[in-house]
This record gives structure tokens, sequence and C-alpha cells, in this order.
């Protein structure tokens, strides 16, 4: 980024933010713009994932301008607060890559391993708490937080010895999932179901697929297909809610040799 574009963000901010700024921007606060970080980062993940520039470029300048606006926030409370943060964040790159930063070059399970004694002993140093999972946001979505607790309980070691070993444990859990759905017991089926999931997500991160974005290729695939089963439906003159499953089959295979 270039200089007098980072300062002329600030500027902008400043100016909403100040006595003579936009009565909406004046009563924010960190906590009232979470949401829209949030917001504003799943549609920078989504073009992002489109391999759209434009759109990547656009949500990008979003989210920046929103987390500085939250840094010129605290500012005004703790004075130079956004550039310390930088600083800080500076730092702490440099301490965390030993390999790129004076020391010898690592491979990427070395890397993983260092980032994590690093991590550690930061936490030591600040009197916080060291747990493994003590730094896994509660606000991560779901699927994500589960991709998350298995690849931080592997680091620590806490994990199946080899893939069949957690092939086993799927299977298990596949099993007590059916047994569950045998019953009238919701609350059993939900928890089995959330069960085989997690292990559903540990299967993937061994073998070097995310869940995450797995689900959301499959699900961008899935919309693609039936939008075009919708058109090709219109062009033959035919309507979805009045065709039987087979009929719709019979589109949907068509898509598919297509796509």
């Amino acid at each position: 980024m270039q200089k007098h574009n980072f300062d002329r963000i600030v500027e902008v901010i400043d100016t909403l933010t100040g006595p003579n700024g936009c009565p909406w921007d004046k009563e924010q606060t960190p906590q009232s713009m979470c949401d829209y970080l949030v917001e504003e980062c799943f549609e920078l993940v989504e073009a992002i994932r489109q391999n759209d520039p434009a759109e990547i470029a656009e949500e990008l300048g979003d989210v920046l301008f929103l987390l500085l606006f939250i840094g010129r926030y605290m500012d005004r409370g703790i004075p130079d607060f956004l550039q310390t943060a930088l600083a800080n964040n500076v730092a702490k790159m440099i301490r965390r890559h030993p390999h790129v930063y004076g020391e010898k070059a690592a491979d990427v399970a070395e890397v993983i391993t260092n980032w994590e004694k690093i991590k550690k002993q930061e936490k030591a140093e600040k009197d916080k708490d060291p747990g493994v999972f003590a730094s896994l946001p509660a606000s991560l979505p779901p699927l994500l937080r589960a991709y998350r607790i298995n690849s931080k309980a592997a680091r620590a070691g806490f994990t199946w010895p080899t893939d069949a070993d957690q092939e086993a444990k799927l299977a298990e859990e596949w099993r007590e999932l059916q047994d569950a759905l045998a019953v009238d017991d919701a609350a059993a089926r939900e928890e089995e179901f959330g069960d085989y999931l997690f292990s559903l997500v540990e299967y993937g991160r061994r073998r070097g697929i995310k869940a995450n974005s797995a689900l959301a290729v499959a699900n961008a695939k899935f919309l693609r297909r039936f939008e075009a089963m919708e058109k090709l439906a219109v062009e033959r003159g035919l309507e979805l809610d009045r065709m039987s499953l087979a009929e719709m089959d019979k589109l949907w295979d068509e898509i598919k040799a297509d796509r």
C-alpha cells in the first residue's frame, strides 16, 4: 500500500468521526463494528474463491477500512494505539519466523512446530493461559472451528497414530449415528451426527483437505448446476415445480454432463 493512500484512508476516517462528520459513523464503536467486520471478511473470502480481482480489491479495501476505523477509535483512548498494534505485529511476525530472519531454513513441519513453541513462550511471558486451545476464537464458524480443534490437537500429539486408526474411529461414529437414528431421541441423533461430522473433518484434515473450503466448493457447484437446470427447464417450456423428481434428475444429468 502506498503511504499516501494509507494516510488518506485515516484522514477520511478522522473526518467521518470528527465534529462535522457523519452522525452514524460518530456513534460507532469497536463493538458495534464487529458484525460488519465479520460480514466484510466473508465477502472478501467469497471474492477470493471466485478469483475476481476487481471484487477482491473492493472487498479488501472494505476490510482494511473497518480495521483502520477500529484502530483509530482505539487511538482516542490509547495514544498511538494503531501504530503500536502494527509495530507489535511486525515484531511478532519476525520473532515467529526465525528460519527467515537469521537462522537456518526449515521445512513446513519444522515451521509449524517452531511457531507453536514460540507462541507458548509468548503466552508464558505475558502470563496468559498456555492451553492448546486458549487462543481458539469461540466465534469461528463451527466447521472451521472443528478443523482448527483437530489441527491443534494433532500438533499437541493428541490424535490417532495412523490414518487407518482414524478411519476406524470414523466408521465407529457412523455406526453410533445409525444406532441413534433408530430410536426416538432427537438430542441423541443431533449429538451423534455432530460427532460424525467432527470425525469427518479430521478425516479430511489428515489428507490435506479443509472441510470448510471443500464444502464451499460443493455448495457453489450445486447452486451453479441447479441454476443451469432452472434455465434449461425454462428454455424447454418446463416448470420445475410441476416436474417429477425423475424428470428433474434427467435435466440434472444433462447439466452434469456439460459441467
